[in-house]
């Protein structure tokens, strides 16, 4: 055999047990993304996938003001999302409300351990909160997580919701926490009433996308070049919906409702420059609150006072007279 073709079929074969190897890795990581099950070989490591920082003192906070709203009077309601899954929320009722809530959590999480430490500024400033538990996660049905691929299509379902039980007379606020705030941010470009005054989005990325290459590239240090096609066509597989079919660059540059962008100077997981980024795309009007010195999903604990004064001013802008009518 000729020098030429055996090293045709050396490098052949290395470029086949790289595909194998690169499908392999690939496969494993959009189970731990996606799956409604995390894998056992990779539970207790999300803060590797994640890149945060582990704060005690922010842990032991969340972990008390979870255990406080989880435990708190709330009424469970049901939705039927278009695929027919049974989707789960927990609304909690204000006395004299003066907006509502509709609250989404991150990937992984729960309602009550995203919301907790917010939860009694929102009951302070008089919201009636409705909190969702996203398809695949907690009690609400599904095999799949979409990362605001699909779950933008529940967030209109759970406006229509709102819309149904609690009527149109008060302002209405999608409001989200890093996978939630993609969430609601894909669809503030998907033609929401009204009534939706406004959009919060705290720790949102651009898309499943965008931040998969990016926890695979900085965090895991594995190459992305053929990673990114196998991610996405186990994406359409399981979604019906490619990885990078929908970005909230997208999406804001087609909305009309204002968004309040909310993000951690230090975020380890979700790069400050996709906030710029969405800041840059949105059409409505739109700002940027930077918080130093805070990780992913850390902005209220670190700078509790301009969080809530960022918040109220853009409550009230939406509000006001001049933002009555979109």
């Amino acid at each position: 055999m000729k020098k030429g073709t055996k090293a045709a079929i050396a490098v052949s074969a290395a470029a086949a047990v790289y595909g194998v190897a690169a499908y392999g890795a690939t496969k494993a990581l959009m189970d731990v993304a996606m799956k409604r099950d995390l894998p056992q070989r990779f539970r207790g490591k999300g803060a590797h996938l994640t890149g945060e920082r582990e704060d005690e003192g922010y842990r032991a906070s969340q972990r008390e003001a979870a255990q406080k709203l989880g435990t708190s009077h709330t009424e469970t309601v049901l939705l039927r999302s278009r695929e027919g899954l049974t989707l789960v929320g927990h609304f909690r009722k204000c006395e004299n409300a003066e907006r509502i809530l509709i609250a989404f959590h991150g990937w992984r999480s729960a309602w009550y351990r995203d919301f907790g430490l917010l939860s009694e500024f929102w009951e302070e400033e008089k919201c009636s909160v409705l909190y969702v538990e996203q398809r695949a996660q907690n009690e609400s049905e599904g095999a799949y997580i979409g990362f605001g691929l699909t779950e933008r299509y529940d967030c209109l379902d759970w406006v229509r919701w709102v819309m149904d039980h609690c009527g149109s007379d008060l302002p209405i606020y999608l409001t989200g926490i890093s996978m939630g705030a993609t969430t609601v941010l894909m669809a503030a470009g998907m033609g929401l009433p009204d009534a939706v005054r406004g959009v919060i989005a705290d720790s949102a990325y651009t898309s499943p996308q965008d931040i998969w290459q990016y926890v695979m590239g900085h965090n895991l240090h594995l190459p992305t070049l053929l990673a990114t096609p196998i991610a996405d066509g186990i994406c359409k597989k399981r979604l019906a919906a490619g990885a990078g079919s929908c970005s909230t660059l997208v999406s804001l540059a087609e909305t009309d409702v204002p968004v309040l962008l909310i993000h951690g100077e230090d975020d380890h997981f979700v790069p400050l420059k996709m906030a710029r980024a969405n800041l840059a795309a949105c059409h409505s009007p739109c700002e940027l609150l930077v918080v130093p010195g805070a990780d992913h999903a850390m902005s209220y604990y670190m700078d509790k006072d301009t969080y809530e004064e960022a918040t109220r001013r853009f409550w009230q802008r939406c509000e006001s007279a001049e933002s009555g009518a979109r």
